[in-house]
């Protein structure tokens, strides 16, 4: 396959490079539509009690859960005359929206628990129907009519679906931010990695086509699959990221066969067959890392998988084929607009930095390992105390209108009206021959703690207690099929004290069969599916991982170290993400966001499952060059010192790279994006460094030659169908004889 590649690139690189970015840019006009074919949501588990819950509610009842709230204040106090009358002509206003529905407020249900403590405040709650696109199209709509001053009252929105269209559209300004940010600074630094201005607009035109070649392909891939918009921000940066790395390998792979005295066209074919490989297994390696998460049953994190695997072959394949073309079309004229020259340093064996580096830590692998270790798990500590929790307003920045309106609710109201259970018993039969059930059961509801009221057919009930009969509303929880009853809860239905109550509710006996929904009710079981899936994706994660490495190793011990220090790594970050975004020390340093005790639930995964595929990007980039130097010597030090010599460098800049890219979304204003591009930053930094730069040889000195060790099954496997990285094939014959002019070619500077 290369061999056939490297043939079509040297016989007509120009055409390639024109047909190939004709092809680009055809995919990134395709992707231009993309975002209208994507959904918003995906972020709860299919298949739950929360989610039958809802849908019963909103089938049998016509109703749903509040997602809509506006809050009005007036000086004058609420119970003002004028400003009663005001506030029930913006309710009945507000009702008759198209697909606004259960509309109230404390104007039209005195519900003191719509009022604030002060007077000056009060609440009009509502449900937007629909799907949660048309959710969040619909927010926007109600926010540029009701927001600001509105027949005298100043009115504020706010509400889940709120959150949620300024959760978007935050997201979306930020990403677009961060990619004006990042290309400039990855050309800033490859200028000065390669020393030339021409070499160091390759990686970026290469991960600029990765980019837009995965906007294309997620295109195509929304008419077959329900995708998540989720994939857009994180396959981007994913997409430029790789196709930094690639495109950076195979340039230092070409250098360095140019400096071994080959011509160009042989540099090229031969760093096809070597580097080439490597990249295809490490886009493969990074495309396994994710199918794990297909078997989590929720569709924003099947998005995210389907998009960084397709992301990942996408940006290998743009590399492959472009990179070589880009090289054989400049030919000599490789290290025109050079800066300023460096000195020729060839990787000799016992020269360079990362062989000292190497050489060194093998002196003393127990002191290494064990400081390094130290290091690692001392770091890691905090994340044993991770607490996960649901986005809601509070990932906001604090000056977003539901974010302002969320922190008012909890400082001047004694209630969480929007954040109400609801229990819902939609085969209960005829509930107006079961009115004493009812009642006794709401009565038993009401006295579960931290439960502040319950609304029910039959009325209001506190600790055990009617405390209001029931009126006109409350006939919205019966129907002739069933009946449902609304518990408030007095506490934050997003934290641990919400899901104990759920557990309470849930526990609680009934007089006939419920299901109970309710954003504490997703939280719960949202958790739930995520410990129930996560050992089978782990299963498949470890299984994927190994085989495959195996088939670049031919050892048995390898793949287990790789997985392991990998696992360490993210350990340490995952500390680090608790300490600063959890516990809120050195937040200061961030910029802006609320500090709420726990961590967005998708931010580890996320960062456990880019993290986890780049750095197995990374132990295959020096894996596969530590294996063709043992090939070569048989010596496991030698090929760990030259090995990390050769490629060492290559890691070192792409993570610094990779970093950038991740880094500038700590500019987000959304509090998960900047734990994400933290933590990503970190992890891939840690990554590189101390674990592989300094755990990886510890532990293979310390384990020798059993390092190499497979039963003999394997190794005749291995044999027939592994990977090498070393170039074993006759070189073709170069199109059109073009051989002399190129050997003369001027050897480019080496990157520093």
């Amino acid at each position: 396959m290369f061999d056939r590649l490297s043939r079509l690139v040297l016989r007509s690189p120009r055409k390639v490079v024109l047909f190939t970015l004709l092809l680009v840019f055809l995919a990134g006009a395709a992707g231009g539509g993309l975002q209208d074919r994507l959904t918003s949501g995906g972020y709860e588990a299919t298949g739950t009690e929360s989610r039958a819950a809802a849908e019963e509610l909103e089938k049998t009842f016509k109703h749903g859960e509040p997602n809509l709230l506006l809050l009005v204040e007036d000086t004058r106090g609420v119970d003002d005359t004028s400003v009663a009358t005001a506030g029930r002509d913006l309710t009945q206003k507000l009702a008759k929206e198209s697909d606004i529905t259960d509309v109230v407020s404390y104007w039209t249900t005195g519900s003191e628990a719509l009022r604030s403590k002060d007077g000056d405040k009060a609440i009009v709650l509502g449900r937007i129907d629909g799907d949660f696109d048309d959710q969040i199209d619909w927010a926007k709509k109600i926010d540029e009519k009701y927001s600001g001053t509105v027949d005298g009252l100043e009115v504020k929105t706010g509400g889940s679906a709120m959150m949620w269209h300024e959760n978007i559209e935050t997201s979306s300004k930020d990403a677009s931010k961060a990619e004006g940010m990042v290309f400039p600074l990855l050309l800033i630094v490859l200028v000065v990695i390669f020393g030339s201005a021409l070499v160091a607009l390759l990686p970026v035109a290469v991960a600029f086509g990765a980019m837009l070649a995965s906007m294309g392909a997620l295109f195509t891939i929304t008419f077959f699959n329900d995708t998540s918009s989720v994939v857009v921000n994180t396959t981007t940066f994913l997409g430029i990221g790789l196709g930094i790395d690639y495109c950076l390998l195979f340039v230092t792979r070409y250098r360095e066969e140019l400096r071994q005295g080959r011509d160009i066209n042989t540099a090229i074919t031969t760093t096809l067959r070597t580097a080439g490989r490597t990249i295809l297994f490490s886009a493969l390696t990074v495309a396994v890392a994710f199918v794990g998460l297909l078997v989590l049953p929720f569709t924003m994190l099947r998005s995210l998988a389907i998009g960084c695997m397709t992301t990942a072959l996408v940006a290998a394949a743009v590399t492959l084929i472009l990179a070589p073309a880009v090289l054989r079309w400049i030919g000599p004229r490789v290290d025109k607009w050079s800066l300023f020259k460096r000195k020729q340093n060839p990787a000799n064996d016992g020269g360079g930095f990362w062989h000292r580096t190497s050489t060194a830590v093998m002196r003393r692998p127990v002191r290494v390992a064990v400081l390094i270790l130290a290091v690692v798990i001392t770091l890691g500590l905090p994340a044993m105390d991770m607490k996960l929790r649901l986005p809601d307003e509070a990932v906001l920045p604090a000056d977003a209108k539901s974010a302002q309106v969320a922190q008012v609710l909890k400082k001047d109201f004694d209630t969480r009206e929007q954040q109400a259970l609801t229990v819902v018993a939609a085969n209960a039969g005829d509930p107006s021959t079961k009115t004493d059930t009812i009642d006794a059961y709401a009565k038993d509801l009401s006295k579960v703690a931290d439960v502040s009221r319950v609304d029910a057919l039959t009325g209001s009930y506190v600790d055990g207690a009617k405390v209001a009969e029931a009126t006109e509303a409350n006939t919205r929880f019966g129907v002739t099929a069933g009946t449902y009853l609304s518990v408030v809860p007095s506490v934050d239905a997003y934290g641990s004290q919400g899901e104990k109550l759920v557990e309470a509710v849930r526990d609680t006996k009934a007089p006939f069969d419920i299901k109970v929904g309710g954003p504490a009710a997703v939280s719960v079981d949202t958790f739930d599916t995520l410990r129930e899936n996560l050992p089978l994706s782990g299963a498949i994660l470890f299984i994927g991982m190994f085989l495959l490495l195996f088939l670049l190793t031919g050892s048995i011990l390898l793949p287990l170290q790789s997985i392991l220090l990998t696992v360490l790594s993210l350990t340490a970050t995952f500390g680090a993400l608790v300490f600063i975004f959890q516990e809120g020390h050195m937040a200061s340093l961030f910029g802006d966001f609320i500090i709420t005790g726990s961590i967005t639930w998708t931010v580890p995964i996320m960062c456990f499952g880019l993290a986890f595929a780049l750095s197995m990007d990374y132990q295959v980039f020096m894996l596969s060059r530590i294996k063709e130097e043992y090939d070569r010597t048989g010596d496991n030090e030698l090929a760990v010192a030259n090995g990390l010599e050769r490629v060492g460098k290559v890691v070192t800049y792409a993570a610094v790279l990779l970093s950038l890219v991740f880094l500038v979304l700590i500019t987000s204003g959304i509090s998960y994006m900047k734990a994400i591009g933290l933590g990503m930053a970190l992890a891939i930094l840690m990554d590189a460094t101390l674990i592989r730069g300094g755990l990886l040889p510890a532990l293979m000195k310390l384990f020798g030659s059993a390092n190499w060790w497979a039963p003999g099954p394997l190794r005749k496997f291995h044999a027939r169908y592994g990977l090498s990285e070393a170039e074993t094939e006759q070189a073709p014959p170069i199109p059109g004889g073009r051989t002399g002019s190129d050997t003369d070619t001027p050897v480019p500077s080496q990157p520093h």
